[in-house]
C-alpha cells in the first residue's frame, strides 16, 4: 500500500513544493513500513525548471518470528516472536524538465540506517542511486504520443537498468497507454493501463530472463484514484462520488 500527496506553491518570488508519503509492503516474515515528508526549491533555469528535493522519514521493520520452525526452540538468531526496529532516514534528489524531455539524479537511505529488530537481530539498508530520464515524442496525431524512459539503480554492489516505451492516447481528462520494458539479463515486461475521472488503473507482466530467476514471471495489478484540490478559490474541490461516475 502507498499513499502519496503533494502540494507546489509560489511564496516569496519562488517556486516551492512539499509532500509525504506513507508506504507498507509484506513479503514473507518480513514487514517494512515508510512515513516521510518531502520539501523540494524549484526554480527556471535554461528555459527549464530545476528542482532540488530533500526527503526525511522514519523507517520500521518487523520480523514475525513466531512463524519460523527452526527445530532449535532455543535458538537466539531468531526471535521467537513478533520484534519490530525504526531508524532516521534521509533521501535526496535532483530533476530537470525542459519542454518535452527530462533528466533526474537521486539517493534512498543516505544515512545508511541501521534498524535494531529485537535485541539480537540488526538489518542495515545500504544507499541506493538512481538515474532516470526521458523524452516525450509527438506525433501527427495530436491524441497520440511516445514516451520512451530509462531509470538505473545502484546500491554500491548490484545496478539494474530499465528501458521503457508506451504508446499513450489522451483525449481531454481520459488517458490510455499500453507499452513494453526490457532490462537487460533481468526481464522483460509488458504493460497496459490509464485514467478516467481520476481513477488510475494499470498492469503489468513482467518476464524473467534471468536463470537464477524463479518462476517464469509475475503479475502487478495497480488501482489508484487522484484528484487535485485547490485550495484558493471557493466551490473549486466539489467532487462527484466515484460510485455515480
Amino acid at each position: 500500500m502507498y499513499i502519496g500527496a503533494d502540494l507546489p506553491f509560489y511564496f516569496l518570488k519562488s517556486y516551492h513544493g512539499v509532500g509525504a508519503n506513507i508506504l507498507n509492503d509484506e513479503i514473507g516474515l518480513f514487514s517494512h513500513k515508510k512515513f516521510a515528508l518531502q520539501y523540494a526549491f524549484r526554480q527556471k533555469l535554461f528555459g527549464g525548471m530545476l528542482g532540488v528535493g530533500l526527503q526525511a522519514g522514519m523507517l520500521s521493520e518487523t520480523f514475525d518470528g513466531s512463524k519460523v520452525d527452526t527445530e532449535e526452540p532455543s535458538d537466539n538468531a531468531f526471535p521467537s516472536s513478533e520484534a519490530t526496529g525504526s531508524a532516521f532516514d534521509l533521501g535526496a534528489g535532483l530533476y530537470y524538465t525542459h519542454r518535452n524531455w527530462y533528466v533526474g539524479v537521486s539517493a534512498q537511505h543516505l544515512t545508511s540506517p541501521t534498524v535494531e529488530i529485537g535485541e539480537t537481530s540488526s538489518f542495515k539498508i545500504e544507499p541506493t542511486f538512481y538515474l532516470t530520464g526521458g523524452y516525450n515524442i509527438k506525433l501527427r496525431n495530436p491524441f497520440l504520443t511516445i514516451h520512451p524512459s530509462m531509470l538505473a539503480r545502484y546500491d554500491g554492489t548490484a545496478y539494474r537498468v530499465d528501458v521503457s516505451g508506451r504508446v499513450r492516447y489522451t483525449n481531454e481528462k481520459k488517458i490510455l497507454y499500453a507499452g513494453a520494458g526490457y532490462s537487460p539479463t533481468n526481464s522483460v515486461t509488458v504493460m497496459v493501463g490509464g485514467s478516467f475521472h481520476g481513477i488510475i488503473l494499470g498492469y503489468s507482466y513482467e518476464i524473467y530472463t534471468s536463470a537464477i530467476s524463479i518462476g517464469n514471471g509475475s503479475h502487478e495489478i495497480c488501482i489508484g484514484y487522484q484528484t487535485d484540490i485547490n485550495m484558493q478559490k471557493r466551490g473549486r474541490n466539489k467532487h462527484k462520488s466515484v460510485r455515480l461516475l
